[in-house]
């Protein structure tokens, strides 16, 4: 063994112009071929007995964010990229062995965020007893890293959540703040209807806090390698060789490059913080519904839309539609102009959500030009698929159905999605209008066999 150490090659010896005489070259490639066949053996050996030996598995590196800013700017990023994932992985961990910063664990706070204990439940592989929560339900859709880059991701409309950015759409809070964690809670114990997420039955309450810390902590995470990134690109001379941080400094003996190291580490942990001092600041950001005006019949589903159009309310019903007609194709309120005149949602159809924009548009980048997107799509971006708005005929509304819920999509609008806020204006369209909205979109849906009716070829 020892022979065969002193006789293996460096890989790059040739082609960075070392002289090797053939002889020697002969007497490499003999040993690699030794040593290749005692690996092969040894693998046919494991396999052969049953033996299965699984390598630790890390979360990707998000390489689109850090090459958007080469490709915008000509910056060089990969030994920024290799920087911010050392300091991400030794903060949060693994997804087999999770962890959370020094920064969190040490502010009472911080760590109420994310519960370890839950952590541990979601996390890990699913041989492992009382573990594997997030391999087994959510993984096969948004992937290890939480990218949204399953197995399955690719094929599915819309894709699934990206928790990197730290948005997410359907929430009780404003436009731009964190959602509250029942936001989170809810869409895992109900599904997303319309959407490849479905209710999990087999689910229990605490199942379903566990999975909601995960995604917690899976955004927590990516949306600080995201900003280090940023801060990079922005703040630091790439070029001129500055560095995230360099862990070799960490063992120095030199008490000014140990403060190097020191100073970039504490710079990363007041992202983490601001990060959490957000989700911290959710409580505070939940949007109230205003009441519902009195004598005003408003439906909760299309059920009961009908039978209120059926009772003693139904002219009512009708004039608050008329009125939620009105506003849908106004200018003011203009729903109109994304989801069409009748609300198929076939008005403006080209436009693309905040994940794609994120690294073609805003860099700019044409996301319908796909030889320009290339480099980007072979680092793990996935194709640019429009936003299509919703056709209100088909009845069903991804964030939540009540009327409670659609008029927060209307009034804040949906964060990440073309969907802005309603703007209010005194006399032409105010807060009170928005539930003559819902009435008129409730109105739109059509029954399976209208549908059918409408699909068919004229006779």
């Amino acid at each position: 063994m020892d022979t065969m150490d002193r006789t293996v090659v460096e890989p790059n010896s040739i082609a960075t112009g070392s002289l090797l005489s053939l002889e020697t070259i002969a007497a490499h490639h003999r040993v690699y071929v030794q040593v290749w066949c005692l690996a092969a053996a040894a693998t046919a050996i494991l396999l052969l007995t049953g033996c299965r030996q699984e390598s630790p598995r890390m979360f990707e590196p998000n390489l689109v964010q850090a090459m958007k800013y080469q490709v915008k700017d000509s910056i060089p990023m990969e030994q920024t990229s290799a920087d911010v994932s050392w300091i991400v992985d030794r903060m949060f961990g693994t997804p087999d062995a999770p962890a959370l910063p020094e920064v969190v664990t040490k502010d009472d706070d911080l760590a109420s965020i994310v519960d370890m204990q839950n952590l541990v439940r979601a996390s890990g592989r699913l041989d492992v007893d009382g573990r594997g929560l997030y391999d087994m339900h959510c993984v096969r859709c948004h992937g290890v890293t939480g990218n949204g880059r399953g197995i399955t991701g690719a094929v599915l409309t819309p894709y699934p959540r990206d928790y990197r950015m730290g948005v997410f759409k359907f929430k009780s809070t404003s436009r731009g703040a964190k959602p509250v964690r029942e936001d989170i809670a809810k869409l895992i114990r109900n599904g997303i209807t319309g959407t490849a997420m479905g209710k999990i039955a087999e689910l229990t309450e605490a199942d379903i806090q566990s999975l909601t810390d995960y995604v917690i902590y899976l955004s927590w995470r990516g949306e600080l390698e995201r900003m280090l990134i940023d801060d990079a690109a922005m703040e630091l001379d790439i070029e001129g060789g500055d560095r995230v941080i360099d862990p070799k400094l960490a063992e120095s003996i030199d008490p000014t490059e140990q403060s190097k190291f020191t100073e970039a580490w504490e710079y990363a942990e007041e992202f983490v913080a601001e990060i959490g001092d957000a989700w911290l600041e959710a409580e505070d950001d939940v949007f109230e519904v205003p009441e519902r005006p009195a004598n005003l019949p408003i439906a909760d589903s299309h059920e009961e839309f009908v039978s209120l159009s059926q009772g003693p309310q139904a002219a009512d019903l009708v004039a608050s539609v008329e009125r939620g007609k009105e506003l849908f194709v106004g200018k003011v309120a203009s729903c109109s102009k994304c989801h069409g005149e009748t609300g198929l949602g076939n008005g403006q159809t080209t436009d693309y959500d905040d994940w794609t924009k994120d690294w073609t548009a805003r860099v700019g980048l044409d996301p319908a030009n796909r030889e320009s997107l290339i480099p980007l799509l072979a680092r793990g971006a996935l194709p640019p698929i429009n936003a299509l708005p919703r056709n209100f005929a088909e009845g069903a509304f991804h964030g939540g159905s009540t009327s409670e819920d659609l008029y927060r999509r209307i009034a804040v609008g949906i964060p990440g999605s073309p969907m802005p806020a309603a703007t209010f204006l005194a006399g032409e369209f105010e807060q009170d209008d928005v539930w003559h909205l819902i009435n008129f979109i409730r109105s739109l849906k059509v029954s399976e066999d209208e549908a059918a009716v409408a699909e068919s070829p004229s006779a």
